[in-house]
């Protein structure tokens, strides 16, 4: 194992560092020679499997001080709406002594730069928990050592980077967790037309479709996978994006490389544009509703009611085209007043080559006649008795690879 050092966080602030001392430590890999600062360094191993990409930090000396030294997963988490997810998050001291009813967890949600929404916070056993994530997020508690949150029936507002902190009085360490989640990326314009759309509407016309805006990861993987739409929209970061997969004349210029094409930041209030709006399992189903004759948009309403359903909305027709694999070569009215129908399989006479949700416009809402998709929601209990879930199991923090950082404060 080659060994070097590293120095993190707030360690290089203030005077200068001591001179170093060369020494062998014995450590459970074998005896290593090592660079060792008086206050305390932190050696960074670098894994052999390359292709991991993971960089672990093995700590090789400290003083009597203690250290806090956390623990989170590389990259990231995945999960989907309405699963459970583990935040994993470990710790540990250096010298192993410490009272654990003085230590601090604190999650938080980064959300923009330098911008922290209070997730959970325990002291002890004492617990506190904040807004949205009150009743849905709880330690996990797997021995000591673990400050692991379990956020259940997840959100799509929960999609994000968290940060976990420990505290054991003046000393502190920090460690970030990525939560991502599996869906589907879809553009989108209201009825009144495109580039309609300032910031903050683009924003409630995804809610609005059971939808939240998407990030820029979630635009470029959807691009990855194909998605070509020559129509700028706005992203949650308040940049302006379209993903091209074929360029061609008046659509990413016909020479260039393919990729997702960025605008940058505009104005939010002045500036209008389209969106792309990201979305994930439903806790439902959304169908075709059979029927001898086609009907106008007010009927189509009556229709699904009268079958203990409502009109199924835009960001629903995609969940379900995407992740129930919905295939229907019949148009039929949604929520917004829209035709559109899904198509897993392309077929001869069935809406072109490729796989999509195929959308056919904002017709007439009178005169025009259409079929209907409507959406039916899933009963969680029935007389008290829990119907089965069609969830995945959650995964443990015991399942997740780990990845070191560690600060010191001087």
């Amino acid at each position: 194992i080659t060994i070097g050092y590293s120095i993190t966080g707030s360690s290089l602030i203030g005077p200068s560092l001591p001179p170093l001392q060369l020494c062998s430590q014995p450590l459970s890999l074998g005896t290593v020679t090592c660079l060792v600062l008086i206050f305390g360094l932190y050696a960074t191993s670098l894994s052999t499997d390359a292709e991991k990409g993971r960089r672990k930090v093995v700590h090789v000396l400290e003083d009597d001080t203690g250290a806090v030294i956390v623990q989170t997963a590389p990259g990231k988490v995945i999960t989907h709406r309405g699963g459970s997810i583990t935040l994993p998050c470990r710790y540990h001291h250096e010298p192993e002594s410490s009272d654990p009813n003085r230590i601090r967890i604190k999650w938080t949600k980064v959300t923009d730069a330098l911008v922290f929404e209070d997730v959970f916070v325990a002291l002890g056993l004492q617990q506190r928990l904040f807004g949205s994530y009150r009743g849905r997020v709880s330690l996990e508690k797997n021995g000591p050592g673990d400050a692991s949150v379990i956020i259940h029936n997840v959100t799509l507002e929960d999609y994000g980077r968290y940060e976990c902190e420990v505290t054991n009085d003046m000393e502190d360490d920090t460690g970030f967790v990525n939560l991502d989640l599996e869906g589907v990326v879809f553009p989108y314009y209201p009825r009144v037309g495109r580039y309609k759309l300032n910031y903050h509407q683009a924003e409630d016309v995804c809610k609005e479709q059971d939808a939240i805006l998407a990030s820029h990861a979630q635009l470029h993987k959807a691009w990855l996978e194909g998605l070509d739409w020559c129509n700028a929209g706005w992203l949650e970061d308040g940049s302006v994006q379209y993903p091209i997969s074929h360029p061609r004349d008046q659509c990413g210029r016909k020479d260039t490389a393919a990729g997702v094409r960025n605008y940058g930041y505009r104005h939010k209030e002045d500036e209008r544009y389209d969106a792309f709006c990201f979305t994930s399992n439903l806790n439902g189903k959304v169908y075709f509703l059979k029927r001898f004759k086609k009907v106008n948009y007010s009927e189509a309403v009556k229709a699904c009611v009268r079958d203990g359903s409502v009109v199924a909305k835009t960001g629903q027709l995609y969940a379900a085209w995407k992740i129930q694999l919905l295939d229907r070569c019949e148009a039929g009215w949604l929520e917004d007043a829209s035709i559109r129908y899904p198509i897993v399989n392309p077929r001869t006479r069935c809406g072109g080559p490729q796989p999509g949700v195929r959308h056919l416009g904002f017709p007439d809402l009178k005169f025009r006649l259409y079929g209907v998709y409507c959406f039916r929601k899933n009963e969680e209990s029935v007389n008290g008795d829990v119907v089965k879930s069609t969830q995945g199991p959650r995964k443990s923090s015991k399942d997740i690879p780990m990845n070191t950082t560690s600060t010191r404060t001087i």
